[in-house]
């Protein structure tokens, strides 16, 4: 057995900002994606994959049935016969390495599931995101199942609020694209539960809370309508705001080596960065209207290109 590919995502739009209702925007990204096999379990990476779906299964077992419930005969069968998750998706990148999973475990063995091929109302969606953020749990503490969510339809998802959300278009890129969003790797994952704790504390303060209303979401907002409008100049002059908050307000998520980077990127206009997924290492996102001129800025690092302007 080799079940169906899975994609990574990107969140363009709305870390953080999603758990205080700020819209956001999820693409799928499909240079990385995973697929349950069944083998003989012989590399370590296999073996470790193995065990990993045997204590996701334990919890599984654990999940209110009324929302979700799943063929566990099924499971035990397959992971006696070695099931693992074969996947190319970086862990803690912020690219959705659990989310992939997730979903793969949804599509074989959920009892009754919703399938991608039936019309998707508003209360399906919702119903699959708090299928998806009750399973991913078990990976982050907390989760708003937008990841797994992504990964199972393969379409861009609009975040409107917390209970609005919908598949979306984006606008066609062109080949020829100067401009581009791309992934810039920090060279160290991150784990999402630290700073999601962090950004929980810091949201006990008044000061905080002000900032994230007035300024971040508000940015946030403003970036994901220029970019579904396809309206680039506005859209990166909401970037450069955006950017200058998340560095001033999110520190503790950005690896120290990146700060005077990110900084150089705001004064130069060369590119912008912001948090790809929860921050603390993984991928960090930067948007630029040339490319060429950022891969110079940025001469010596990775950079990984997802869209072109």
């Amino acid at each position: 057995m080799k079940g169906p590919l899975f994609y990574s995502k990107i969140l363009l739009f709305g870390e953080y900002g999603i758990i205080k209702d700020s819209k956001g925007l999820s693409i799928p990204y499909n240079f990385y994606n995973g697929a349950l096999k069944l083998t003989d379990v012989d590399s370590e990476a296999a073996q470790r994959s193995h065990q990993h779906l045997c204590d996701f299964t334990d919890y599984l077992g654990q999940l209110d049935a009324d929302l979700v419930s799943f063929d566990f005969q099924h499971i035990q069968k397959d992971l006696t016969a070695g099931m693992y998750f074969d996947s190319s998706i970086p862990q803690g990148y912020g690219v959705g390495s659990s989310g992939a999973l997730v979903a793969a475990m949804y599509d074989r063995y959920a009892v009754d599931k919703i399938t991608v091929l039936e019309n998707l109302t508003r209360d399906k969606l919702l119903k699959l995101k708090a299928i998806f953020s009750a399973m991913e749990s078990f990976f982050h503490g907390k989760s708003s199942g937008l990841d797994p969510l992504n990964s199972y339809l393969s379409l861009p998802i609009l975040i409107h609020s917390h209970n609005h959300i919908e598949p979306t278009g984006i606008p066609s890129q062109p080949k020829e694209g100067k401009g581009a969003v791309f992934l810039l790797d920090s060279g160290a994952s991150g784990e999402t539960a630290p700073m999601v704790s962090v950004f929980m504390k810091q949201m006990e303060q008044v000061a905080f809370q002000k900032v994230m209303k007035e300024k971040f979401v508000k940015y946030t907002d403003a970036c994901v309508d220029h970019f579904l409008k396809g309206n680039v100049n506005a859209l990166f002059s909401d970037l450069k705001k955006l950017s200058g908050v998340v560095l001033t307000h999110f520190k503790p998520m950005i690896p120290s080596k990146f700060h005077q980077l990110w900084q150089q990127g705001i004064d130069s206009n060369d590119y912008y960065l912001k948090l790809c997924g929860s921050g603390g290492g993984g991928y960090i996102l930067g948007f630029t209207e040339d490319f060429q001129k950022a891969q110079k800025a940025l001469k010596g690092f990775s950079l990984e290109v997802v869209y072109t302007f």
